[in-house]
């Protein structure tokens, strides 16, 4: 049965329909004018109406004689050509064939035609005829499976359709185009009209193109044709005020490629033996009938071949790609080579016909990947398909990039098929490291063959896509896919509603299995399951609404724009399709691609500039209310008076009785609003009626919780206010719910989610809430003494506490003398700060004699070059990312001299006012020796300085020790070492002479040598406060056990190894399940059982009572586990803003539920969960919320903050987020203060969650106590390598250079250096590298536009500029910038892409909405830091800075190693990207030290208020 929307290509030789042939027949016997109106005649009817009248205004033009003849004709062609073009981006000349629609006609409908014009890279339209099997969906693999009754033979009548159904639909398959009918005039007429009227409208391009007979092209006309060709370039561009398309090279109008491409080929003539298709078919070596005419065309199906040694050209003999759209926009492409029988798989010519200009090609296809390795791809002319074996030795490099092309898609959609969460970084390593398949013309797939194949390997992934399951999330959202669109600029949604797709996905691939269904613990479970499906549905509902608001497609893109489909699932389910409606999905045709992946993107990006909300402070703004008497009455007599208030112990009101201590509700000002909760804590009257205090609770709602609270549920915090009575709505219960006795063994147990039965009036706490920080602890232990029970407030109490701590004091004075009172003490914040201690101030607390050197400022920018280095002009700002330029200087060290206030006049001192007199300490970088100095000495050496000033002691930012090195008793290392904010000095400096000198007596002695010596304490210079407190705390830190951890996805051991560091732990078990690096946590951990397995199922073993695992290595105990901490992978939902129901339950099954669960189980004492910065913000801040719900429910104290792990001493910015956790009876951490200043702008660490801006409890925002660690810290000191250095052991070559360096070799000496190597990158790579400048900020954008030799013997290619750029105008030479026709704002055409450049294509192709990719090809700077460390070091990977500041390679992994803080004693293990990864996976031992030590801090804070505690009793007893 044929189909009705099939027409026949309209070839010569095609059956097409009668009068045609006809026409063709008797061509040559009409002239130009007869030859117009003939083919006129035969179109007409199928003109549109006003095109119609054009046609006829005209003629009577032309019969009134106001034209001339030849003006007619021009102006008819004009009007047809306009009509019928095909619109492929050439000027079509209706005079030759080249006009881009040839005879082989492959275009069924006008609109099919503009698809193919200038949007380029056609690729996907493999013309796999759908069109012609029965139905689209029944795919054939095997060219002999395809359905191919629908294909014509001559003899089939039904050619003969009557014209009028030639636009039976629009997209009528094959239909001779109008305009080819135009360009059936003989050769000699061609060359006529070329230079007739038709002369001036061609552009460059074309006239240069006009050639002699293909038989007379050899090596000469080559060389004269590509040496014109630049001498035409040559010219135009002196010309400036030319239109931008005279500038561009020639390019052929068929094939597309460059005329003065070196790389040009012309196809080399068949030899004399060679038969044409139609002959050679009829050999009988394949023909399978004889040469009889019927028994040829009766046949149904089109015979299939194999051909061997081919070539492929177009009519000019160039020898191009097929698969670059030339066929899909009608140029006629022909091939030539040995044709034999299908059955044989031999490539050799032997047994086969040779063949000359077979074709032209009608369509082109892959069958599927037979097996796997490689691919069919195959032809199919008007005469037969075929099957291609071998390229031609001239074609083969042409052909490899194509199978290149085909392989590279089925890698990329196989491999993320099974990883969908891995990055562009991961699919670049398995493509690099993937064996191309034997028979293949290349040895390895680099980066660049994959962005030069980018938009196919896409399509491709779009393809596959479309034929998955549509509740599958898209493999074209992932990470990895979107970096890709964005780097190669990809066109997404691209000719999807006319795609006759080649490749089908051979049935989906077994997807690895990954994580297994989440083991939960009841708690976690209910959490997850019961409470939250109410609030997805409630969600979805809302993004309903939201959603109707919403655009959901971009519209502009080819899938926005087509009609529904009315087949699909989602089609079904729509109301006008006869469904429900319920689904709410859009037609599976029509997903928007483009909407898709920018909505993942958005998700990826935080908004860190979020206006603060105000903080609900306080509840209430009305305060008076008119009373109604009637309803309050007290009860009973005052119980106490003061001050004109007569309190009371009970009031009545509307008849029910309240005391002091009760809860109610209370109405608010706005009835809208919920009721408010409070604690009556006092009853009184006086001038403003009948009042009481109110201490108010914090619904869950309006904690960090928000939705996800329990509804019941409360919180204490310190607010509170004085209220009328009148506003009391009425009395309600609130329990403490108390953490029971055997709180750490009820993990796991099956648990009553609801804490109290909901009967509208009882409510429950458990916990008290910092609103500020989001801390939630446990209620503190204040109670009221007896003398003042009935206006006791908590709330007042702590509010109270906190001012009195905060306002500054001074005590032992000392001495009157000269208007000033002397003291021996000065407290604030619950610091007390004597003479003589070291104390920090902030930078601009007081200057130093000697003028910083300022930091060099960049040179000014020197004109550049632009014909050399064009894509310079991107850098036009100032900031360059990893620069210190704007680091803040660490705090400024004094040392007290004096403390005093001055004297009031009524002879009192004013103690409102403190100032301290200090002695200034330099810093090395202080001195005239400036940066240089302080990069080889230790961070915290000073110098002593005689030079004194005066400063507010509010301006102290808080107290540190400085020593004399020569009155320690042990190493500086170990006093350095062994507590924080520790200095010491060895010389004084002084600024007048710029010399360093032995310190004065009164510096290094101790003694007080402060005023009023006589009543002074006199606290020793060397000892300040904290040594003596160091004292104290040795014995119990001696005491203090280390907490057995449980270290959950653990990769090589960061977290574990700075715990270690900090000395608050011991790992003794972990569990990793990617091998590598638990085999580097083996190594650098032999005492700790690691579990390479998923930590699900070892979960399920241990809650079914397993002591055991399959193995035999034993299984941690409930009661085993003290310190539970980890950093659970979290891809899964970070795309996407809310949960829906499919992303949701990926949610409960993620690792984060998990990691919850083994903490409910195990119920350590302490809790700690690692992640990336967004942790905080994936889905709208939901998973934060329900970790953070999930603590307080199980009973932890929790909270939440973003870290920067460069302030913690590495020379990397790399933001984290840490959710902290506390059984009850523990304290609950604070985060660490910085101990490093840092790039400001990498330091914006507070959080919005619900509009609502949340900050952890750091202070030192500013500043810290030490300087910035840099990359020149970090890594000068280690030996010089090569790209691709693989030596996994060399000898340091010297010593190490900077205090970094010195920490990081560690104590015992280590001549070998371990893990110095560096990926190898290809040849064009490496030659980029070579190129980019050793400036600071230096990348791509640098690269100069040369032809340049590369190692492997090839060389680059100048990059072309063949369009006018509109955003970026020209070079100030008058050069373009554009490299695609994007650039002037059309689509982008897939002939403009160049390979092999030093100046990637595809930068300047994507730049302007990329912020020029800065960073890519970046080199680090010596004094600047590293970008977040990756997983694998690539120059145009996310993070592109991982140059070498100085060397002509990426960093080693013993360089990224170090940029975490790793000792370079730790192992690391597997080959180079295993080690890659581990390191960049890591948590920096800094940063987890530093948390450490915050554990610690609390475990000894503990620990002394039990020993108070009991010396308390013991004393009382002792009373007793």
């Amino acid at each position: 049965m044929v189909h009705p929307n099939w027409f026949s290509p309209g070839h010569p030789r095609s059956p097409g329909p009668q009068w045609l042939q006809d026409l063709e027949k008797d061509e040559d016997g009409l002239s130009e004018k007869e030859c117009v109106r003939e083919k006129l005649s035969l179109v007409h009817g199928f003109l549109q109406a006003d095109v119609q009248n054009q046609l006829h205004d005209l003629e009577t033009q032309l019969l009134q004689k106001e034209l001339s003849e030849e003006g007619y004709l021009a102006l008819v062609k004009a009007v047809l050509r306009q009509e019928l073009s095909v619109g492929n981006g050439d000027t079509a000349v209706l005079g030759q064939k080249s006009n881009g629609c040839s005879e082989n006609g492959t275009y069924g409908s006008d609109e099919d035609s503009e698809r193919a014009g200038p949007e380029g890279e056609e690729d996907s339209a493999m013309e796999l005829e759908e069109a012609t099997a029965p139905s689209s969906s029944s795919f054939s693999l095997g060219p002999a499976a395809k359905a191919r009754k629908a294909r014509r033979s001559k003899s089939n009548g039904e050619s003969k359709k009557s014209p009028g159904s030639a636009r039976v639909t629009r997209s009528s398959g094959r239909q001779p185009t109008i305009l080819a009918m135009f360009a059936k005039g003989s050769n000699k007429r061609k060359s006529d009209e070329v230079n007739g009227e038709v002369k001036q409208e061609m552009s460059t391009e074309q006239e240069e193109e006009e050639e002699p007979d293909e038989k007379e092209q050899d090596e000469k006309r080559v060389k004269i044709e590509t040496k014109e060709g630049s001498e035409i370039k040559d010219e135009v561009t002196q010309v400036k005020t030319l239109p931008p398309a005279r500038t561009t090279p020639p390019k052929c109008v068929d094939c597309r490629q460059y005329l003065d491409d070196p790389d040009l080929k012309f196809f080399q003539g068949d030899p004399a033996d060679a038969l044409e298709e139609p002959e050679m078919l009829t050999d009988e070596r394949l023909s399978i009938f004889d040469a009889n005419e019927d028994g040829f065309e009766s046949y149904e199906d089109l015979p299939q071949h194999k051909v061997t040694s081919f070539s492929v050209y177009d009519k000019k003999g160039h020898l191009c790609p097929f698969d670059t759209g030339l066929i899909e926009r009608n140029i006629e492409l022909y091939f030539s080579g040995v044709v034999k029988p299908i059955y044989d798989d031999n490539p050799c010519l032997d047994g086969g016909v040779r063949a000359k200009k077979l074709g032209p090609i009608n369509a082109w296809w892959i069958t599927g990947f037979d097996g796997g390795e490689k691919a069919l791809i195959g032809f199919t002319t008007a005469f037969a398909d075929y099957i291609l074996m071998e390229p031609s030795e001239e074609y083969a490099p042409t052909f490899a990039l194509m199978q290149e092309k085909i392989y590279m898609s089925k890698i990329v959609v196989e491999f993320l098929q099974n990883n969908p969460d891995v990055s562009y970084e991961d699919l670049l390593n398995k493509i690099e490291t993937t064996v191309p398949p034997a028979g293949l013309n290349f040895n390895r797939f680099t980066e660049d063959s994959l962005l030069r194949h980018a938009q196919f390997v896409v399509e491709q992934v779009e393809s596959y896509d479309e034929a998955g399951d549509s509740d599958e999330p898209p493999v074209l959202i992932t990470p990895c896919m979107r970096d890709l669109i964005k780097l190669a600029g990809v066109t997404l949604g691209k000719r999807r509603a006319a795609r006759r797709q080649a490749i089908r996905h051979p049935t989906k691939i077994d997807k690895d299995k990954g994580p297994t269904k989440a083991t939960t613990t009841k708690l976690v479970y209910l959490i997850f399951d019961t409470f939250f499906s109410e609030q997805i549905e409630k969600n979805e509902k809302e993004d309903d609404k939201e959603n109707a608001m919403k655009r959901r497609r971009c519209g502009v893109c080819e899938v926005c724009q087509q009609p529904e489909c009315g087949k699909c699932k989602a089609c079904q389910n729509m109301v006008k399709f006869g469904g429900s409606g319920r689904s709410k999905q859009a037609c599976l045709q029509r997903r928007c691609p483009n909407l898709a992946v920018r909505e993942a993107d958005e998700d990826e990006e935080v908004d860190d500039n979020i206006p603060e909300m105000p903080s609900p402070k306080k509840m209430l703004q009305g305060r008076k209310k008119k009373q109604n008497k009637s309803r309050i009455s007290w009860v009973g007599e005052p119980i106490k008076s003061d001050a004109k208030k007569d309190y009371y112990q009970k009031v009545c009101i509307d008849s029910e009785t309240l005391e002091v201590g009760d809860c109610v509700s209370v109405s608010p000002d706005d009835p809208t609003k919920p009721l408010y909760l409070a604690r009556v804590t006092a009853l009184w009257e006086d001038s403003s009626g009948q009042m009481f205090h109110a201490h108010w609770f914090c619904r869950g709602s309006d904690t960090v919780l928000g939705a996800t609270s329990d509804p019941l549920e409360l919180f204490l915090v310190d607010e509170c206010e004085d209220m009328q009575l009148s506003y009391i709505h009425g009395k309600v219960n609130v329990i403490y719910k108390q953490p029971s006795e055997n709180w750490a063994r009820e993990g796991g147990l099956d648990v009553e989610i609801k804490m109290v039965e909901d009967d509208g009036r009882t409510y429950f706490y458990q916990m008290w809430y910092d609103q500020e920080y989001s801390r939630f602890e446990s209620p503190p232990k204040t109670q009221p003494s007896e003398d003042n029970k009935y206006k006791f407030c908590m709330s007042c109490t702590r509010l109270d506490e906190v001012r009195q701590k905060e306002i500054p004091r001074t005590a032992e004075p000392q001495e009157e003398l000269d208007g000033k009172m002397f003291y021996g003490v000065a407290s604030k914040n619950g610091v007390q700060y004597r003479v003589g201690d070291g104390i920090y101030l902030l930078p601009d607390a007081f200057s130093f004699s000697m003028k910083p050197a300022s930091p060099a400022k960049r040179s000014k920018k020197e004109a550049v070059d632009e014909e050399l280095y064009p894509e310079h002009y991107r850098k036009y700002s100032e900031y360059i990312k990893g620069s210190n330029q704007d680091a803040p200087d660490p705090f400024r060290v004094g040392r007290i001299k004096e403390i005093f206030c001055h004297m009031r006049s009524n002879g009192k001192p004013n103690e409102a006012d403190i100032k301290l007199r200090l002695y200034k300490f330099y810093r090395p970088e202080n001195t005239h020796k400036s940066m240089k100095a302080s990069y080889h000495s230790d961070i915290n050496l000073l110098y002593w300085s005689d030079e004194e000033a005066t400063v507010d002691f509010r301006a102290v930012q808080g107290r540190c020790t400085v020593v004399y090195g020569e009155d320690l008793t042990e190493s500086i290392q170990d006093y350095s070492a062994n507590g924080l904010d520790r200095f010491y000095f060895l010389e004084a400096y002084n600024a007048k002479t710029k010399s360093f000198e032995d310190p004065p007596n009164h510096a290094r002695s101790s003694g007080n040598k402060g005023k009023g010596k006589g009543k002074g304490k006199g606290k020793g210079k060397g000892k300040s406060p904290s040594a003596s407190e160091q004292n104290e705390q040795e014995p119990a830190e001696a005491k203090l056990p280390k907490l057995r951890t449980l270290d959950v996805f653990s990769g090589c051991g960061g977290l574990s190894e700075g715990f270690h560091q900090a000395g608050v732990s011991e790992t003794l078990w972990a569990i990793e399940m990617w091998e590598p690096a638990a085999q580097a946590f083996r190594l650098n951990n032999p005492g700790s059982t690691v579990f390479t397995e998923d930590c699900n199922v070892l979960l399920k073993l241990v809650m079914a009572g397993e002591k055991t695992n399959t193995l035999g290595q034993k299984l941690p105990q409930k009661g085993d586990v003290e310190l539970l901490c980890g950093g659970p992978p979290c891809q899964g939902f970070s795309g996407m803003n809310r949960f829906n129901s499919r992303t949701y339950s990926k949610f409960k099954n993620s690792l984060v539920v998990s990691f919850l669960s083994y903490c409910d189980y195990f119920r350590p004492r302490f809790f700690l969960l690692e992640n990336v910065r967004n942790f905080v913000s994936f889905k709208r801040s939901m998973v934060l919320k329900l970790t953070l719900r999930c603590l307080v429910r199980m009973g932890y104290q929790c909270t939440f903050g973003v870290l920067q792990a460069g302030q913690y001493g590495v020379a990397q910015t790399r933001r984290r987020a840490i959710v902290l956790a506390a059984a009850p009876g523990e304290k609950l951490p604070m985060f660490p203060e910085p101990l490093h200043v840092f790039a400001p702008r990498a330091c914006q660490l507070s959080v919005v969650v619900d509009d609502k801006k949340f900050v952890s409890n750091i202070t030192r925002t500013y500043s810290g106590p030490f300087r910035t660690i840099t990359v020149r810290d970090t890594m000068s000191d280690l030996p010089e390598i090569r790209n691709g250095a693989s030596a996994l052991e060399i000898s340091y070559n010297g010593e190490p250079q900077s205090w970094f360096q010195r920490q990081i070799r560690g104590s015992q000496y280590q001549p070998i250096l371990r893990d110095h190597i560096c990926k190898d990158m290809s040849a064009l790579v490496a030659a980029r590298m070579r190129h980019i400048p050793l400036a600071p900020g230096s990348d791509w954008r640098d690269l100069p536009n040369i032809e340049v030799r590369l190692s492997d013997g090839t060389s680059t290619r100048k990059l072309r500029y063949t369009h006018h750029e509109k955003k970026n105008g020209r070079s100030s030479t008058g050069a373009l910038r554009g490299v695609c026709s994007c650039a002037e704002g059309k689509p982008c055409d897939s002939a403009d892409r160049q390979f092999n450049t030093l100046i990637p294509w595809c930068l300047p192709h994507t730049g302007n909405r990329h912020n020029h990719w800065a960073g890519l090809y970046g080199r680090l700077e010596w004094d600047g830091f590293f970008s977040t460390t990756v997983t694998n070091p690539e120059p145009m990977g996310k993070q592109g800075r991982v140059l070498h500041p100085e060397q002509h390679r990426v960093v080693s992994v013993r360089e990224c190693a170090r940029s975490q803080g790793f000792p370079d004693t730790y192992r690391l293990f597997g080959n180079i990207l295993d080690k890659h990864r581990q390191v960049g996976n890591a948590v920096p031992p800094p940063l987890a030290k530093a948390i450490g030590l915050e554990i610690k801090m609390c475990r000894l804070a503990k620990m002394k208020e039990e020993a108070m505690e009991s010396s308390k009793v013991e004393k009382m007893e002792i009373a007793d």
